[in-house]
């Protein structure tokens, strides 16, 4: 493994879940890949712009002409998509926020879901072009969304597993630190989780 990529999204710092079994999990790759480049972007400090019409015309036409001219609106996502296509794993740890993704997350994902870079048409259909790749997902929640009533309210991890099968990453493992709001299971939600990223296969 050369390169690993850790998409971190929560501004809460120390206080935050999924930062926590992030840094947890981020020793143990070192452990396990010495060699490896480990590039931790942290989206609640570099603040990625949505995407605007500009930026989409850069990132999606197919004209070279027009793409040389707006070569500037399309360097960020350009050198995000490189990070991404360069890493053999990827790490996205996330709150959950409404029971979806925070918008941070989705500024990052709009700019490297780009056709002829992570995905591409053809006669078959969609075809991913970021093969080869495994992703690990940590999800902090307050609520409890693997079981009982509140599963169907689950728009994060089902999303994150098709936006990343939709490029090519089917290799998806995920860490939940669960009930993070209900006190009785936030006593152990952090300590689980840890145990958790200790079984993972890497």
């Amino acid at each position: 493994m050369k390169q690993i990529l850790m998409i971190e999204v929560s501004p809460r710092a120390k206080d935050s879940a999924s930062r926590s079994i992030a840094d947890a999990l981020a020793a143990r790759l070192t452990d396990v890949y010495p060699s490896a480049k480990l590039v931790r972007r942290d989206l609640a400090a570099d603040h990625l712009p949505h995407l605007d019409e500009i930026t989409l015309r850069a990132i999606s036409t197919k004209d070279p002409a027009e793409a040389e001219r707006l070569k500037e609106a399309a360097r960020q996502s350009d050198q995000l998509t490189d990070e991404l296509l360069e890493s053999d794993l990827l790490v996205i740890a996330t709150p959950m926020w409404n029971f979806g993704i925070p918008s941070a997350l989705k500024a990052w994902i709009d700019l490297v879901i780009r056709p002829g870079r992570t995905f591409q048409y053809s006669a078959g259909g969609v075809l991913g072009l970021a093969k080869s790749k495994k992703a690990i997902l940590i999800l902090a929640s307050g609520g409890v969304f693997t079981e009982g009533p509140w599963r169907p309210w689950d728009f994060v991890e089902p999303y994150l597993r098709q936006i990343l099968g939709f490029i090519g990453i089917v290799d998806v493992q995920t860490v939940r630190v669960e009930g993070m709001n209900i006190p009785d299971l936030a006593i152990n939600a952090v300590a689980k989780a840890n145990k958790a990223i200790g079984v993972l296969a890497l």
